[in-house]
């Protein structure tokens, strides 16, 4: 289907029955687009007529209009002119899958964390106020999911004691990828079906509250948008809305109404099967056989219990799992909280979603030396999400926590063992994998102290260390094929437990002429640089050259093209590490990943 709308003005020129026909071209454009490309399907298909009432209504880019999380800001992008690139959808050089504000001046906020929106709000509005703007609003358009997250009650605190003009546009779906928990679902149930007595919890705050209205009637949307805009003061828009509205495969998907997809049958919503395992699909399978090995072994999820595959451990200890909502640094503590009862939490998260509960990881958790485990999904590179969502940063910043252990496994086996060796543990420790599908085993040559050995050059000089951290090691072994046609000699290790630095690891290092370390995440901080700082401490003279991920938001794109560009393909470790080599020859013949493509 070809996009063919005139944008905002010819949306605005469009009279309330021309509406239907218009949402029903916008999601048969979206299922076409969307299935073809993969990306968010279900929230976007939600907020179609929601979207249209919005840009009918205020004035953007003059009025902000913020999405959160940005993963429901689809049709914003098509509304804004950006339809003739959703062929490009979060390929590299294309259109991103969330807001980003070098795409379109109708773009604010780039952060796709969720819960974030009513505190851009709250300060862009006073700004505004404070530089004598008084003809602009605020919208921020947030999910019932994304009000289950702390952030955004310190918002509304704050929000309800202002006089600032923001009008909160709470999209309620029932659910941010499975249906929304807590006592706020149940609020919400209430208002939907006019349960609730009295001043509702809004109200109670201090904001003004309009609704429940129809998310998809665009004339009681656009009636109730404009009464908040009149108001001039902070208004809570309550739209009631069904996530994957209007496509029979999403209303019918009782996981998460098709919210995140791969490329799939416009027709039938099918995905194409493949015979590969996925890092998440290993990791549910064995924490659910060490769920019946270990009755102190409990899990927690932050509203994503089967994107973290932990669908098969709650069917099976339906007790012994815990949904905490979109509520990272809580879910943290109260797993402190089960860890000083006795159990052994497990706490299940993306990688980038950590970040949030640094604090709680380091002064709940870490302080009181309490066993918990942390395990990390999307761990490193993750593709076409963009910078908000790849989780490069978790080694840097648990590495500064003491007591903490990280483990890193290469194979599926690996991660099998050194999930249940985390367990074990009687303090603070994580575990992570990439957003990918699992490789073939790599057997190591033999085990020395904790770390593998993958690969000892035959008959040559202990020239090169190569320490592999988890995933890296396929690209660590192709480099030493290639450094060993130069002559040199190659020792590939995988330490396992990546951090702390293993002391045989820094042993290791001082038998070779150059150490060279690969890992997918921050360079600045990570494994590399502990292992540096531990060899010049104990006086080792072989220098250590750290590879990674540079210190930058990287963009959206293919992940394995991605990783090459941060010189992490076996080409670029190769080629690095020979021209790091005490005489260094021209060794540019081996093409890097992205360009034998």
């Amino acid at each position: 289907m070809t996009w063919t709308f005139t944008g905002i003005a010819g949306l605005k020129a469009l009279r309330h029955d021309e509406m239907p026909r218009l949402a029903h071209e916008i999601r048969q454009f979206l299922v076409d687009k969307v299935c073809r490309a993969g990306g968010h399907l279900g929230p976007n298909l939600g907020v179609v007529e929601l979207t249209m009432a919005l840009h009918r209504v205020f004035e953007s880019p003059k009025d902000r209009i913020i999405f959160d999380t940005g993963h429901q800001a689809y049709v914003h992008k098509m509304l804004t002119g950006r339809g003739d690139a959703f062929d490009t959808l979060r390929k590299v050089g294309g259109l991103a899958g969330y807001p980003q504000a070098s795409e379109s001046e109708h773009d604010h906020v780039e952060n796709s964390h969720a819960s974030t929106a009513l505190s851009y709000a709250d300060g862009l509005s006073k700004s505004s106020r404070l530089g004598g703007e008084r003809d602009r609003f605020v919208v921020a358009v947030i999910g019932d999911g994304a009000m289950t997250g702390g952030l955004a009650w310190e918002a509304l605190n704050n929000l309800g004691e202002s006089r600032e003009p923001v009008v909160v546009v709470l999209n309620d779906n029932g659910r941010s990828y499975a249906p929304t928990i807590g006592g706020l679902a149940r609020h919400l149930a209430d208002l939907r079906t006019g349960c609730a007595s009295g001043r509702n919890l809004f109200q109670l705050m201090g904001l003004h509250y309009l609704g429940p209205v129809d998310g998809h009637d665009v004339a009681a949307v656009e009636e109730a948008l404009r009464q908040a805009a009149a108001g001039r003061r902070p208004t809570v828009v309550h739209c009631v809305t069904e996530k994957g509205r209007g496509y029979r495969p999403a209303e019918t998907d009782e996981t998460d109404r098709m919210h995140g997809i791969g490329v799939s049958d416009p027709v039938t919503g099918k995905t194409k099967p493949s015979s590969a395992r996925s890092w998440t699909s290993v990791f549910g399978s064995e924490i659910a056989g060490i769920g019946a090995d270990r009755e102190d072994v409990v899990c927690l999820t932050a509203a994503m219990l089967r994107p973290v595959g932990l669908h098969e451990f709650a069917e099976r200890f339906p007790g012994r799992v815990f949904d905490t909502g979109i509520a990272e640094q809580h879910a943290v503590t109260s797993a402190a909280g089960l860890a000083l009862g006795g159990s052994h939490p497990v706490v299940c998260l993306y990688a980038t979603f950590l970040n949030r509960a640094l604090d709680q990881a380091l002064m709940d958790v870490a302080l009181h030396r309490l066993p918990v485990t942390f395990v990390l999904d999307r761990a490193g590179i993750t593709g076409p999400d963009g910078p908000s969502h790849h989780g490069v940063w978790d080694i840097a910043l648990l590495g500064h926590v003491p007591g903490m252990r990280i483990a890193a496994p290469r194979d599926a086996g690996q991660l099998a063992a050194l999930l249940r060796e985390a367990v074990d543990v009687a303090g603070p420790t994580a575990v992570r994998f990439p957003k990918a599908d699992v490789g073939p085993e790599i057997p190591a040559l033999r085990r020395m102290s904790g770390i593998d050995l993958l690969h000892r050059g035959k008959r040559l000089p202990l020239d090169v260390l190569v320490v592999a951290a988890g995933v890296t090691a396929p690209a660590a072994l192709d480099a030493a094929r290639l450094i060993e046609q130069k002559g040199y000699g190659v020792t590939v290790a995988d330490p396992r437990w990546v951090l702390p630095v293993n002391p045989a690891l820094v042993h290791l290092g001082a038998r070779h002429r150059l150490v060279v370390t690969v890992e997918d995440g921050v360079k600045s901080g990570g494994m590399g640089t502990a292992l540096a700082q531990a060899c010049t401490e104990a006086g080792v003279r072989a220098p250590v050259l750290n590879l990674g991920v540079p210190r930058a938001f990287m963009s959206h794109g293919d992940r394995d093209t991605i990783l090459a560009d941060c010189g992490l393909d076996g080409p670029s470790i190769a080629r690095t590490a020979l021209n790091a080599m005490p005489a260094p020859a021209l060794h540019n013949d081996f093409p890097s990943a992205k360009a034998a493509q």
